[in-house]
């Protein structure tokens, strides 16, 4: 049992009586930073400001770029995911939301308590009304982004997240934050280790865009000139052949793209090309927990495997994956008892592609290491083999082109036009077996492939570097 004596006068007003606030962690993290020497967030800020929302804007394919909480890694870097834009116009009519290089941002609504710092790559960007936008005076930003990112800043921003019925941060809390007294010295050796960290980042976009751009050279394909139209006339055969009656699915950009497939470089259906298995729903009754191990681990000081072992093995969901890997985006956990019960049939193994085919359908990410966990439901577990062609020649893929192929427009189109048509996604198994899939020659895989590869090699090392910058900020705080 953990358990906190807190005095009547240590309370902080009629605010927070509830007992979590109060755990032993969250203090021991206070009177360390008030040891060492601190100062509250509120003085470092030239502007705090979060606007409620946006009515009646109309989006677009370019503009004035939207940034939301699901373009916040929970590393701490921005990555643009949903590719949202207004006007210029319309962006102006919001000054204080429009970003410069610096800013430090913070996610309130969703996935609660994300902290990322604006790069050159999004100065000129707005925040949703998901994020609240702070301007940094008299101290380093990249030193406080560090320093929110490290246990001492994860740990106060956990504390003071509203328990409502949904959670949420308010900007009186975030000017509470106690921010330590580094000097500038610290702060700009800290600086440069986090700038080092963000280019390297920026460097896995680079070789990640240059493979899907190499793919789509050979491939002859522009992703601009692939359109809806207005009209078109599909005959009733087509309807009963595929089952189908919404118009969207007969859009002629889908047949346009699978034609100029099979004529330029020819294809063949993903089921010829993988062994392919269905992940599981054990029900969310079965879930021993759905926190973060990640934050857990930095507010209470100990190695997130440690937290991983204790809370279970991981249950990898649909909001788990991205095309650069498993996130811990909401975590949920399972038991070691069920994990034992089900690991046989639904533990991903390295090398395998994992492919979300429910709520966003058509993410894959191919699996750098064996985990221990198991794939949800929403998830396809992809094996490649080795198929024969009629004259007995074997075709070969690479698994990253694989994946690639899949986020690409190629895939994507493919999955858009058959998972389309309801409320909730759903790609039917044996709808994504017959997708058609551009086999290249091996050479091009090869080196498609490893563009992929050295973009991960890139993500890694920056989220290393990241992870040194934070240490030491946290060796600073206590060895004072």
């Amino acid at each position: 049992m953990i358990y906190s004596i807190i005095q009547k006068s240590q309370l902080e007003g009629a605010k927070r009586l509830d007992a979590e606030y109060y755990q032993p962690e969250y203090l021991a993290i206070k009177n360390n930073l008030i040891s060492f020497g601190c100062k509250s967030f509120g003085d470092f800020l030239g502007l705090l400001y979060r606007y409620p929302t946006f009515y009646n804007l109309q989006y677009y394919k370019q503009g004035v770029l939207i940034l939301k909480g699901e373009d916040m890694t929970l590393d701490g870097f921005v990555q643009n995911q949903s590719q949202d834009f207004i006007s210029q116009e319309d962006a102006k009519k919001f000054p204080m939301t429009i970003l410069n290089e610096g800013d430090i941002i913070f996610s309130v609504r969703g996935l609660v308590g994300k902290v990322s710092i604006i790069d050159e790559k999004y100065r000129g960007s707005i925040i949703s009304a998901n994020l609240i936008r702070a301007k940094i005076i008299d101290f380093s930003p990249y030193a406080l982004w560090v320093f929110l990112n490290s246990k001492y800043g994860v740990s106060q921003i956990s504390r003071v997240k509203m328990i409502t019925a949904q959670e949420t941060i308010v900007a009186d809390d975030i000017k509470g934050i106690l921010i330590p007294k580094i000097s500038r010295s610290q702060q700009s050796e800290i600086e440069e280790i986090a700038k080092r960290s963000l280019a390297i980042f920026r460097e896995t976009e680079i070789l990640y865009s240059q493979a899907e751009n190499l793919l789509l050279k050979e491939l002859k394909i522009d992703s601009t000139s692939v359109d809806d139209e207005i009209g078109f006339v599909v005959n009733l055969s087509e309807i009963k052949e595929n089952n189908r009656c919404d118009a969207e699915y007969f859009q002629p950009k889908y047949k346009k793209i699978s034609e100029h497939i099979k004529k330029n470089c020819g294809g063949m259906a993903l089921g010829e090309l993988v062994m392919i298995k269905k992940g599981i729903e054990p029900g969310a009754e079965e879930y021993l927990m759905s926190s973060d191990a990640a934050s857990f681990a930095q507010c209470y000081g100990r190695p997130k495997e440690d937290m991983e072992e204790e809370m279970g093995k991981q249950f990898i969901r649909v909001s788990s994956l991205s095309k650069f890997g498993i996130n811990d985006n909401n975590q949920k956990y399972l038991s070691e008892e069920l994990y034992q019960k089900l690991k046989d049939n639904f533990e991903p193994e390295k090398g395998e592609i994992l492919l979300t085919k429910d709520a966003s359908p058509g993410i894959a990410y191919v699996l750098k290491e064996n985990i221990e966990g198991i794939v949800a439901g929403g998830i396809l577990r992809l094996k490649l083999k080795s198929p024969s062609t009629g004259s007995g020649h074997k075709i070969e893929v690479e698994d990253e082109y694989l994946a690639l192929c899949i986020n690409s427009i190629v895939g994507q189109m493919q999955a858009e036009r058959d998972a389309g048509g309801s409320v909730i996604a759903h790609w039917r198994p044996e709808q994504v077996k017959n997708i058609l899939i551009p086999i290249l020659p091996k050479l091009i895989q090869q080196k498609i492939s490893g563009l992929i590869r050295r973009s991960h090699e890139s993500r890694k090392k920056a989220k290393e570097l990241l992870e040194e910058a934070k240490t030491r900020v946290e060796k600073l705080i206590e060895q004072a």
